[in-house]
Parts: C-alpha cells; structure tokens; sequence
C-alpha cells in the first residue's frame, strides 16, 4: 500500500477522475458566475460589461440588505435550536434510554428524510387560519384564544418557519451528536462518577468538553445550510408575506431567473459565500482558542 501510495503517477491516475469531475460539477460553475459579477443582462437579452456596478448596487439595495438580515436572523435562530435540541436528544439517547434508544431515534429521525414539500404543506395545515382553521388555532378557540394569522404576520411566519426547520433536522444532528458522545471512554465517565460528578455537573465538565469537536462540526454544517436555505422558506411561505422571510438565496433566485438579470443575481450569490467563508472561518477561530485555554 505504501508503494502504491508513494507513486506520484498512480496517485495522480486515481485522483483524477474525481478531480475531473469536482472541477467540472464544481469549480468550473464557480468561476462562471464569479464572471457574470462584471455583466448585466442574461442569455436571452445578451450580455453587456458593467464592471463593478454590480457590487456598488448591492452595497445600496435595500432589499439585499433586508435579505442578509434575515438570512443571519434564522441563521442563528435555527443553527442555535438544531444543534440544542439535537445535543439534548443525543444526551437522552446515551444516558436515559441508552440501549432502549433506537426506535425513538428512528421517529426523530424520520422527519429528516421526508420531502421538503410535504413538511411544508403539514406546517400549512397545521396553522391555517382560513378557509378552514388548522389544528393548532382550534386549540386557541378552544381556550377562548382568537385565531392567529400565523402565516400572513412576517414575526408569526418566522416562528412557523423556525419551529419546522427545528423539528424536521434535530433528528439529523442528534444522530450526528450521539456518534460523538458514545465515542467518549466509559471509564473517565464512571471515574467523573466515583468523584461525585452527576447529571448536569458530568455533563458540563466532562462530557460537553470530550464532545466539543462534533459539537463545532454541527455548529459549522448547521450554520452553512441555514445560510443557504431556499426549498424550506421556498415552499411554506414563498418568501412572504411580501418578502418578509425573503433570504439571500431567494433574492438571487429571483433577481436572476425571474428578473432576467445574471449579474446581479451572481453578485448577490458571491455575497453569501463570502458570509458562509467568513461565519465557519469565525467558528474555527473561536473553536481553537475555547480548545487553547481549556
């Protein structure tokens, strides 16, 4: 193996084809829509230079200021609650259920795997206000509550939207949590143990410590997807009401295809890179120095 590992050219020979393909699925598509930053137009009405217009656009639109806001809004919100929620489950998994936990990781779990379209029609249903009253609005009648318009309020809308994200990918980082805690040694637990460490004390001085690496890495796939969320918000609300829940990725989404205009859309799409590249190189920074003084 090491011969084979040792040879440049069968190194080369192996990597290639993946290489070939990365280049051609991802960087190639990069570079192109890095280009477009310096045009307007689209395909249709042609291509015109415009240099750095674009990024002086961007800078004053109020709607993409409004977009990022709202992108680092539910960023934080939904990356905070699945991680919480998800370490919260692992813990139940490790120390409550322990061996017991399979079936209920496999319920939790279930939501992850189901169509984003059909998470978003049950969360419609569920708080419907009108033509019918969805359940969790009778459950207001029912206590003499009025009915709440939850979908057509933008606060109420990012609360629907948050607790359906939350719900539907906690099982996802759960699973991804509990990986790590069962990699922690048994006998520095049952030694915390012997030392009268117990429930919150183990777990804040023991167990979230050993834990803290997969804990960075579901903070950094956590805060990368929210960052580029479309489908979820795409399919519960459209963006709406007005666009109130309107992210970056919709906004590129619509300036591109809708409004025809490539350029614009390539800008607002680099934009968000560079904030998803800076937020996990901040993460990575803060992780090192939490990981150097402790």
């Amino acid at each position: 193996m090491r011969e084979v590992l040792g040879d440049r050219r069968t190194v080369l020979v192996l990597l290639a084809p993946a290489l070939a393909i990365y280049t051609l699925v991802m960087l190639v598509p990069m570079l192109w829509s890095l280009g477009y930053t310096l045009f307007d137009g689209s395909v249709i009405s042609g291509f015109q230079f415009a240099g750095l217009d674009n990024f002086s656009r961007l800078f004053s639109d109020p709607k993409v200021a409004d977009a990022l806001w709202f992108t680092v809004k539910y960023a934080v919100v939904i990356t905070v609650g699945q991680v919480l929620f998800g370490y919260v489950l692992s813990l139940l998994y490790v120390f409550v259920l322990k061996r017991a936990s399979a079936l209920i990781r496999t319920l939790v779990f279930f939501p992850v795997v189901m169509p984003t379209v059909a998470v978003a029609l049950l969360f419609q249903k569920l708080f419907e206000v009108a033509p019918q009253t969805g359940p969790v609005n009778a459950l207001f009648n029912a206590f003499g509550l009025e009915s709440v318009n939850w979908l057509g309020d933008p606060a109420n809308a990012f609360v629907v939207l948050a607790i359906m994200d939350i719900w539907r990918s906690m099982g996802f980082y759960a699973v991804l949590l509990y990986a790590g805690l069962i990699d922690i040694p048994e006998d520095v637990l049952e030694a915390a143990r012997l030392d009268g460490a117990s429930g919150w004390r183990l777990v804040r001085n023991i167990v979230i410590p050993l834990s803290f690496p997969v804990l960075v890495s579901s903070l950094i796939f956590s805060i990368n997807g929210t960052l580029k969320v479309f489908d979820s918000i795409y399919a519960l609300t459209g963006g709406g009401p007005g666009t109130a829940t309107t992210p970056l990725t919709l906004a590129m989404y619509r300036t591109s295809f809708a409004s025809g205009d490539y350029g614009y859309g390539a800008t607002i799409a680099l934009a968000l890179t560079v904030l998803s590249l800076l937020v996990t190189l901040l993460i990575f920074k803060t992780s090192r120095r939490d990981l150097t003084q402790g």
